[in-house]
């Protein structure tokens, strides 16, 4: 397997993660303490079942976001770019990429263009550098896409990625240098075999 280069977590999946995860536990610790006062109360049992159900329901989503955190991530191979999240992982071939460009995200997606529970995630990342790769063609249907990633990869129509990551001139960098190294790598191949047939044969 041809090795990949290093992974940029999607700081929009790491940002909506980070606010809901505390609020999920602390719901669910605060309904499991309110289930263990009506049972020490006396109350009916189904009423403390409840609350400890679903408290012990929004403990389990919570670890899980916490678990799955560092799992949406794009990563540069030889061959191919993977996008990859909790749900989806997406190889792109770089045949299919015509360009990167750089915008901030606040760019992208100003605010009246946007819901005001989008608005409020990007608030804080609107200065955040932002690479949109544009491709020829989505790798499969935009539709389908939509269903597994956020609504801050489609600034519109268009067949792109809008890709948000901490050290974004590192990531760009490291995807112009894989998809250089493939597009030479054919041509390099041509001429070592054309040097090797003009060898004298024994």
């Amino acid at each position: 397997m041809a090795k990949g280069g290093r992974l940029y977590p999607l700081v929009v999946y790491t940002h909506m993660i980070n606010r809901w995860t505390p609020a999920v536990l602390t719901l669910g610790i605060a309904l499991l303490g309110l289930a263990w006062l009506l049972f020490s109360r006396g109350y009916e049992q189904w009423r403390w079942l409840v609350l400890a159900s679903v408290g012990s329901l929004n403990l389990f989503i919570g670890l899980l976001l916490w678990l799955i955190r560092k799992g949406a991530y794009v990563q540069a191979f030889p061959d191919y770019l993977r996008l990859a999240t909790p749900f989806l992982r997406l190889n792109i071939s770089y045949k299919r990429i015509r360009r990167a460009a750089t915008a901030t995200l606040g760019t992208l997606f100003p605010p009246n263009s946007v819901s005001k529970w989008q608005a409020e995630i990007i608030q804080p990342l609107a200065k955040m550098t932002a690479l949109v790769i544009e491709l020829n063609a989505f790798p499969m249907s935009q539709s389908s896409l939509r269903l597994f990633l956020s609504p801050l990869f489609f600034k519109d129509k268009s067949p792109h990625f809008v890709i948000l990551v901490e050290d974004w001139m590192r990531f760009s960098g490291e995807l112009e240098s894989m998809r250089s190294g493939q597009t030479e790598s054919a041509p390099q191949k041509k001429r070592d075999s054309s040097i090797l047939s003009r060898l004298p044969r024994k």
